[in-house]
């Protein structure tokens, strides 16, 4: 029998572009983790994002394994019922009319980059394809995604780039009055920054994206992979923020910890891409579309949207506390789950230490960026797992400020 598994063979047989946690985690329930050795550790992290419903959630596990002994894969030579189950719940809860199902979210950002070219070169000419983004942004890891994306230390390095993709400042509308002409094809834009440091965007600058994109005849592309499936407390961002899209992305917690992604656009926008112009072998898996159903199912109830502000509170109120104890943070921003705690100027470049000293005393954190640190937890995290949390953060920190 084999011996048991060690952090060491990642360095050994891994591609090294990760550096993971010397931890190895075992067991999840909740939003609670357990490693190799037993540690257990509060989950504020939630798989950046991702665990929606925490771990092993019941209806996710049983929807798996009803789904494992009927059907797990056709290919899109054919479709099949919970993709089709799947794709009419998520039109019937937004705007869009139409789906197309990938696997991650770089793909269903890949699949709405091209579609957006594609709509504008037969609308309108070969001459519009610029795709405007903003810095800091973030898409994916695809080649035409991380070009996109607004952080050039994520694209440098491989060769010529995808071209016509400007960058501009994010929250800058002028910059973008400036900038957007006919020959812009797309406006692609989070709405709340994730990785590049939860940052919302200001009611004038979302409403004047839609407006310059609606007068030059661009599309406007929300990406909601981090955003999207009741994150914000919304079921997408853009319901909160009063501006629809013309395409939409969504992944992350769309599957609750399975792997699916999916391109949400209207008829006349999905009109464009014909048979044979995209595709994706796994898209809209039988698998993965039936748990991503019933995680949709169940974060869609007005019960757990409103869970999910009744929940942000419970952070911030948390982060009250220890700012009125160590004074380490100048705001903490973002809305719904998605909230980032910014630090102040005497801890500006240490959210990774406040991560690794967190992780000693048995929280999981996330950051965004040197001075950001970022949660993403499960939408139906119980008080008491929210308090043992903070519990734990407040002795990481208690750690950090006698160092």
């Amino acid at each position: 029998m084999e011996s048991q598994v060690e952090r060491a063979w990642f360095d050994d047989v891994m591609v090294p572009c990760y550096a993971p946690m010397q931890t190895v985690p075992v067991k999840g329930e909740g939003a609670r983790v357990w490693d190799q050795n037993g540690k257990e550790f509060i989950d504020f992290a939630g798989g950046i994002a991702v665990s929606c419903l925490g771990h092993c959630h019941p209806v996710m596990v049983n929807a798996l394994t009803e789904q494992a002994q009927k059907l797990w894969h056709v290919s899109n030579v054919m479709t099949n019922e919970p993709a089709l189950q799947l794709a009419r719940k998520l039109v019937s809860l937004c705007f869009a009319d139409k789906v197309f199902f990938a696997n991650s979210g770089a793909e269903a950002n890949e699949a709405a980059l091209k579609l957006a070219r594609r709509v504008a070169f037969e609308n309108y000419g070969e001459h519009k394809s610029e795709i405007i983004a903003f810095h800091q942004g973030f898409h994916g890891r695809t080649f035409f995604t991380v070009t996109v994306g607004g952080q050039a230390s994520y694209s440098d390095g491989f060769g010529p780039k995808p071209q016509d993709v400007t960058h501009l400042p994010y929250n800058d509308l002028s910059a973008l009055e400036a900038q957007i002409s006919d020959n812009t094809c797309a406006v692609m834009m989070e709405p709340l920054q994730g990785e590049g440091g939860v940052v919302p965007p200001d009611a004038a600058f979302v409403e004047g994206v839609r407006a310059l994109c609606d007068k030059y005849n661009a599309v406007l592309i929300f990406d909601e992979v981090q955003t999207g499936n009741g994150r914000t407390g919304d079921f997408y961002a853009y319901q909160g923020l009063g501006v629809t899209p013309d395409i939409l992305t969504t992944a992350k917690s769309l599957g609750g910890g399975f792997p699916i992604g999916a391109m949400l656009t209207t008829d006349a926008i999905a009109a464009h891409m014909k048979v044979g112009t995209h595709g994706s072998t796994y898209g809209g898996n039988p698998l993965a579309s039936a748990v991503a159903l019933a995680v949709v199912e169940t974060i869609s109830s007005p019960q757990v949207l409103q869970g999910v502000r009744e929940r942000e509170q419970w952070f911030r109120d948390g982060f009250s506390a220890l700012q009125q104890e160590f004074g380490l943070f100048s705001e903490v921003r973002g809305k719904g789950l998605l909230l980032g705690a910014a630090l102040n100027e005497e801890w500006q470049g240490r959210a990774k230490d406040i991560l690794t000293a967190a992780g000693e005393q048995g929280l999981l954190l996330l950051v965004a960026g040197a001075n950001v640190v970022r949660m993403t937890p499960s939408l139906v995290i119980s008080k008491e797992e929210v308090d043992e949390g903070f519990a734990r953060l407040k002795r990481a920190l208690a750690s950090l400020t006698k160092a």
